[in-house]
C-alpha cells in the first residue's frame, strides 16, 4: 500500500452491494474496510422479529433467484457460511379470480401445458432464455453500454426487451391466464406496462423463474448479509457500524472510497464537481411501495390450491387490472384495486414461525412519498382471493414510505429500487458512462443499486464498482 494510506479501500453502506465491492476487492489482497451507520449490516437485506416473538419477517426483498443465478454471489463459498435454499413446489402463482389461476413452474413445459393456445408461443419465448440463462445473465446484468461476449444472445434479448410488457403480451400471447402472469412479473419493474422497457423484467423474471426458480433464503434474507459478510471477514476485510458518515472528511485515508448510497447521498457527503453534481441532482427515483408485516395464526385460506405451494403470490387479478393498477400509481394516483406482491415463507421454512403459525409479506406500490395507510385497501385485495384472511391476524406491521426511508436512507421517497427503471435510466444509471461506476472525482465511486444493472440481491452494482477500482489500481503510478 502506497505510504500515507490505512487502507487501500473503503466502503460507505454495508448493503449486498457494498459487501460484493469489499469481498471483490479484498479477494485480490488488497486492505478493505466497511462503515455502516446502523447497528445492523446488510440494508434492507435483513430479518427480524418485526411483529410478535417467534416470527421472523423479512426488512426487504423476501424471495431471491438473482441472489441464487448471481454471477458473482454464486461464484463465492457462501454456502460454507451458511447460506441454503428453500424451493417452493410453485415458485409462482397468480390468481385470477375465483375459477382461473395462473401459475409459473420452474419446469417451462409443465407451465406452458397450463396455458392453452399459448403454450407453445410460451415456450418459443421462454425455452431460449432459460436455456441460455447461465451466459446471458452476465450479460444483461453489467451496463447497456458494452460490447456482449454473447452478441446474438443479446441481440435477441434486447429486441424483446424493448418493448413494453403490453407490446410483448399484445404480440404473442391470448389466453387470460398467460396475459395476467406476464403482467404480474412485468409489473416488477415499477413501471406502466405501457412503457418501453418494462419487458426487460419480465423476461428477466421469467427466465430466472424457469432455470433456478424463486428461491428463499432458509432463515430469512438475513442470512444473505451473514453469509457475505462472514465470507469477507474471511478474507481479512473490516466492517465498523454504528459509523454515520456525514462527510468525506471522516473517512480514513484511503486510495479509493465506494458509496453504497444514491445519488442524493453521494452530493451530500462528497465535493463533486458542478456538472456532474448537476446531473445527479436530476436522478429520479420513481414509485415507492408500502409494506406490511403479518403474523397469522395459520395458512392464508387461498381459494386456489396451487396458491398453497406457491412462494410468491401476485394478487392483481385480469391483464387489464393489473396495467391499470400500475398505470395510476406511476400516475400519482392510488388504485382501487392494487396489484399486491405476497411471499409466505413460513410454509416452507419452518425456522420463520412458531409450529403451525405463519408470517406474511406484502407489499404494494405506492406514488413516490406516499403517507398514506393503505391497510385497508390492501386487505380487501386479499381477502378477495383468500376470503376469511383477516380472521388469521395475530399481529400486523404497517411500514409507509417514509418510514422505509428513515430505516435505510437508501430508500429515498419508499423507493426500494435505488432509482426509476424507465429506459433511459437503464442507459444513464446514474448518469450516462461507459464506466459509470467511476465519479469524475479520483478515487471515489459509486456501486449502489443507482448505477447498473440496478435493483435486487445481486451484488453485481458493487462488483463491477470494485472492478473500476482494481483497473484504477493498476494504473496507479508505482
Amino acid at each position: 500500500m502506497p505510504d500515507g494510506y490505512e487502507y487501500d479501500a473503503v466502503v460507505v453502506g454495508a448493503g449486498p452491494n457494498g459487501l460484493a465491492a469489499a469481498i471483490r476487492i479484498a479477494q485480490q489482497g488488497f486492505s478493505t474496510l466497511v462503515l455502516e451507520q446502523n447497528a445492523n449490516i446488510g440494508g434492507a437485506c435483513r430479518t427480524e422479529q418485526i411483529t410478535l416473538p417467534g416470527f421472523w419477517h423479512d426488512v426487504g426483498s423476501a424471495v431471491h433467484p438473482l441472489a441464487l443465478a448471481s454471477p458473482f454471489f454464486s461464484s463465492l463459498p457462501l454456502e460454507r457460511h451458511g447460506l441454503t435454499w428453500c424451493h417452493p413446489p410453485i415458485p409462482l402463482a397468480h390468481p385470477i379470480d375465483k375459477t382461473r389461476v395462473a401459475v409459473l413452474y420452474q419446469s417451462l413445459e409443465k407451465t406452458a401445458v397450463e396455458l392453452g393456445s399459448d403454450a407453445e408461443h410460451y415456450s418459443q419465448l421462454f425455452q431460449p432464455l432459460a436455456t441460455n440463462c447461465r451466459s446471458l445473465l452476465p450479460e444483461i446484468l453489467r451496463p447497456l453500454i458494452h460490447l456482449p461476449r454473447q452478441p446474438f444472445q443479446m441481440a435477441r434479448f434486447g429486441r424483446l426487451a424493448l418493448l413494453s410488457v403490453e407490446q410483448l403480451v399484445r404480440r404473442r400471447f391470448s389466453e387470460e391466464t398467460t396475459k395476467a402472469l406476464i403482467a404480474g412479473i412485468g409489473a416488477h419493474s415499477f413501471l406502466s406496462l405501457s412503457s418501453p422497457g418494462s419487458a426487460a423484467f419480465a423476461l428477466m423474471l421469467g427466465m430466472l423463474g424457469h432455470a433456478v426458480g424463486w428461491p428463499i433464503p432458509k432463515g430469512g434474507a438475513g442470512a444473505i448479509t451473514k453469509a457475505l459478510s462472514q465470507y469477507l471477514l474471511s478474507l481479512g476485510g473490516k466492517i465498523q457500524t454504528g459509523v454515520s458518515i456525514k462527510s468525506s472528511r471522516q473517512l480514513p485515508k484511503t486510495r479509493a472510497v465506494l458509496y453504497d448510497v444514491t445519488p442524493r447521498q453521494l452530493v451530500q457527503i462528497e465535493s463533486l464537481p458542478s456538472s456532474y453534481q448537476k446531473k445527479l441532482q436530476k436522478y429520479q427515483y420513481g414509485p415507492a411501495v408500502f409494506k406490511i408485516d403479518y403474523a397469522l395464526d395459520s395458512a392464508i385460506p387461498w381459494i386456489h390450491e396451487e396458491c398453497q405451494s406457491a412462494g410468491t403470490i401476485h394478487l392483481g387479478g385480469t391483464f387489464e387490472e393489473v396495467a391499470l393498477a400500475e398505470s395510476q400509481v406511476v400516475s400519482g394516483r392510488y388504485p382501487e384495486l392494487p396489484f399486491l406482491l405476497l411471499s409466505q415463507p413460513s410454509l416452507f421454512d419452518s425456522t420463520r414461525a412458531p409450529a403451525g403459525q405463519q408470517v406474511l409479506w406484502a407489499y404494494t406500490h405506492v406514488p413516490f412519498g406516499s403517507d398514506r395507510d393503505l391497510t385497508e385497501i390492501v386487505e380487501r385485495q386479499i381477502n378477495r382471493f383468500a376470503p376469511g384472511f383477516s380472521k388469521r391476524i395475530l399481529a400486523r406491521q404497517v411500514t409507509l414510505p417514509a418510514q422505509l426511508e428513515k430505516m435505510n436512507p437508501n430508500l429515498v421517497g419508499g423507493t426500494i429500487t435505488g432509482g426509476a427503471n424507465h429506459l433511459w435510466q437503464m442507459f444513464a444509471r446514474p448518469t450516462l458512462s461507459v464506466v459509470p461506476y467511476r465519479t469524475p472525482k479520483k478515487g471515489v465511486y459509486l456501486c449502489s443499486s443507482s448505477t447498473p444493472p440496478g435493483g435486487g440481491v445481486h451484488g453485481m452494482c458493487g462488483y463491477h464498482a470494485a472492478n473500476a477500482v482494481l483497473r484504477d489500481f493498476h494504473r496507479e503510478p508505482k
